[in-house]
């Protein structure tokens, strides 16, 4: 296994493979590996001939100060987690300072207003800290592709209009969700919850499935009531928000079109613990 600190080291490592045009694959995490992560790995080990996986709590993305200091910070055994997927994945675990030079302060994008639905509605500057962090991994890895979950959903389609809108050479590859049998989606936050929590959470997938069932039948306003619904019955959680989207646009969608590809995006707290999941309604 490979594990740098600075970015002089990785890119030194990293340069024999560009030299002879070897395919490089990037993973971006904030750590607390988990079985979602190691599915983007794979993928980019079967892709490429060198993976970078990055654990980096990015403090630009975070509005919220106490959520920063509660995030999980496992490196030792996140190391182990890798290693057990494979010894040639380069771990790139930086500090802050390294990332930032003493400047701990994100740039500002314009993501042609997807920045601005949803997760950005609910977290003023968030995208704006994910933009910073992803496109200074970009600048110095110089992936040939680069991996991120679908759970995240935003904020892929965020970074794939920031290569496009930057002409980034890159590829942006999106992972499908990978879930528990339960149904359950992996998520670094599942680790603040207990294991009673995680039992109840399974309740977010469920309502998904059910909404888009609802969904190819009924009015987006009845979906929408049901969900609601469904979440004043259940003690357990705080819902934040669920909405219908289209898909490219990130647009809430208030009924539906032909050839429009839609997916339903949920937030919901329990244990004060933030959890979001979502499903394609197509």
């Amino acid at each position: 296994m490979f594990l740098f600190s600075t970015k002089a080291e990785l890119q030194a490592y990293l340069k024999t493979f560009r030299d002879a045009n070897k395919a490089i694959g990037l993973v971006p995490t904030m750590g607390a590996i988990h079985n979602g992560h190691l599915s983007l790995m794979e993928q980019s080990l079967n892709e490429n001939e060198c993976t970078v996986v990055s654990i980096f709590v990015n403090p630009t993305q975070f509005n919220n100060a106490e959520d920063l200091e509660k995030y999980p910070r496992t490196l030792e055994r996140d190391k182990e987690i890798i290693k057990s997927l494979s010894e040639q994945i380069v771990i790139f675990a930086p500090s802050v300072d390294e990332i930032y030079g003493g400047n701990t302060v994100a740039q500002s994008f314009d993501f042609d207003g997807l920045e601005n639905e949803m997760e950005g509605a609910s977290r003023p500057g968030h995208f704006d800290g994910v933009g910073t962090i992803v496109g200074k991994l970009f600048e110095l890895v110089s992936p040939t592709k680069a991996y991120f979950g679908e759970k995240d959903f935003q904020q892929l389609q965020i970074i794939r209009k920031m290569v496009q809108k930057l002409h980034i050479p890159v590829q942006v590859i999106g992972v499908p969700i990978f879930r528990g049998s339960d149904g359950l989606a992996m998520s670094s936050r599942n680790e603040r919850v207990s294991a009673e929590g995680l039992q109840k959470s399974t309740f977010l997938y469920q309502v998904l499935l059910k909404a888009k069932e609802l969904f190819k039948s009924e009015s987006i306003s009845k979906v929408n009531a049901f969900v609601e619904n469904e979440f004043k019955n259940n003690s357990n959680f705080e819902l934040e928000y669920f909405t219908i989207a289209e898909e490219e646009s990130l647009k809430t969608a208030t009924d539906k079109k032909v050839d429009h590809k839609y997916r339903g995006f949920l937030v919901a707290h329990i244990e004060g613990v933030r959890l979001i999941d979502n499903l394609s309604f197509n």
